[in-house]
């Protein structure tokens, strides 16, 4: 009895929380990092995008981030395990048809319903997270899940590469594939992870609490800063430097081999040396990103600092753990909601006006960039050195 039931634990020792959301990480990237990869190229020589186009079509994108606080209210309707899965299951149908409606107003709905999908799967997925992992070890398991999320990015963008430059397929087929493999690798997942017990009941109503000010702040910089490189700095490639899909492509897996390296090791690091020095290292590296974004004379270079930029998105891991360290464990689930609707509240405009401001002078919109960096990490030094409920900011009580 006791080796069977060994061998039992065994065999299911993969269906757990961690396992989960590494699952649904990877299967979330299939369809979403074709997307991202392809949207420039598909936009500028299907569509003739400009960057008033693109700028549009982003802002549109971001529309359903900005709404992300309502996804509490669908507590009331199914558990967050539920709404994750069908998030990622809208996100991969959306862009299984988004080479079918190649128009400017095709492209904008396949976009909006799209990013609905991706938003909302966002939101419950960081909120499992930190319901479901320990505060210890959390940072570093979340590196392992961005890792694995790097990984599922290496094989999207190998696919899209091989398809494009090798078999010739077109966007509309690839589009087709990897959208539809994300919907199959969610149903299989809905079938074979059992339904998990919740952590400590969330609240169901938004939570605005003033004691989580500097965490806003943070997220409301990081949103900022995430369009400048989504949008411009890929954008950049394209229409500066002649970027071909297939090139984008090694560009993206480039960036997937990184992140996939480096990031366990932030995690570890997040561990080792505290989120107030990861921000505070993370701000003072885009400072020097951005500048030099500016004034970038050649395409190698430029492919450096892109490298270098990605690489940096992992250090994000750090405000997820400040905030779990800091907040009422009831709170972070419709906390997770707002905290996406004030990253996007400078997404949705951002890429609207600086596309504008783009046409007139790039290099611009890369020093706006180097000075929202800088506003960051003003308020990374506001982080303690070991936050807790109570010691929210360094100006707190106690």
């Amino acid at each position: 009895m006791t080796n069977a039931n060994t061998q039992m634990t065994f065999s299911r020792s993969w269906q757990t929380p961690t396992g989960l959301l590494m699952a649904m990480a990877a299967a979330m990237q299939v369809a979403f990092a074709a997307w991202m990869l392809m949207t420039n190229n598909f936009a500028y020589e299907t569509l003739s995008f400009t960057g008033r186009e693109i700028g549009i079509q982003q802002s549109v994108r971001e529309i359903p981030g900005f709404l992300s606080f309502a996804a509490v209210f669908l507590l009331f309707l199914a558990r967050e395990q539920t709404l994750a899965y069908i998030s990622l299951i809208l996100l991969g149908g959306a862009a299984a048809v988004t080479g079918y409606f190649p128009s400017f107003t095709g492209f904008l709905i396949t976009t909006f319903i799209s990013s609905i999908g991706f938003h909302y799967y966002e939101t419950m997925h960081q909120s499992l997270s930190l319901q479901w992992l320990p505060k210890a070890t959390a940072p570093a398991i979340m590196g392992k899940i961005l890792a694995i999320g790097s990984i599922s990015q290496l094989v999207c963008f190998g696919f899209v590469f091989i398809a494009w430059f090798w078999i010739g397929m077109h966007f509309s087929s690839i589009y087709l594939v990897t959208g539809l493999a994300t919907v199959v690798a969610v149903i299989a997942m809905w079938v074979m992870f059992p339904s998990f017990k919740d952590g400590i009941p969330q609240h169901k109503k938004i939570i605005l609490r003033k004691r989580y000010w500097l965490y806003y702040a943070l997220t409301f910089m990081g949103g900022a800063r995430r369009q400048i490189f989504m949008v411009f700095a890929t954008f950049m490639m394209v229409e500066r430097f002649g970027f071909q899909l297939h090139e984008v492509a090694a560009l993206a897996i480039a960036n997937g081999i990184l992140t996939m390296l480096f990031a366990p090791l932030i995690g570890q690091w997040i561990v080792r040396f505290g989120e107030r020095r990861m921000l505070t290292w993370e701000y003072m590296g885009l400072i020097a990103v951005f500048i030099a974004y500016a004034w970038v004379p050649n395409w190698w270079i430029a492919v450096g600092l892109y490298l270098i930029d990605h690489v940096l998105f992992a250090v994000a891991i750090s405000m997820k753990t400040y905030f779990q360290k800091i907040a009422d464990p009831a709170d972070i689930a419709p906390t997770a909601g707002v905290a996406f609707t004030i990253n996007h509240i400078a997404a949705v405009f951002i890429p609207v006006i600086f596309g504008l401001i783009w046409i007139w002078n790039p290099a611009a919109v890369f020093l706006a960039g180097a000075a929202m960096a800088f506003v960051s990490l003003t308020f990374a030094r506001m982080v303690p050195i070991s936050p807790e409920t109570g010691n929210e900011f360094v100006w707190s009580k106690g």
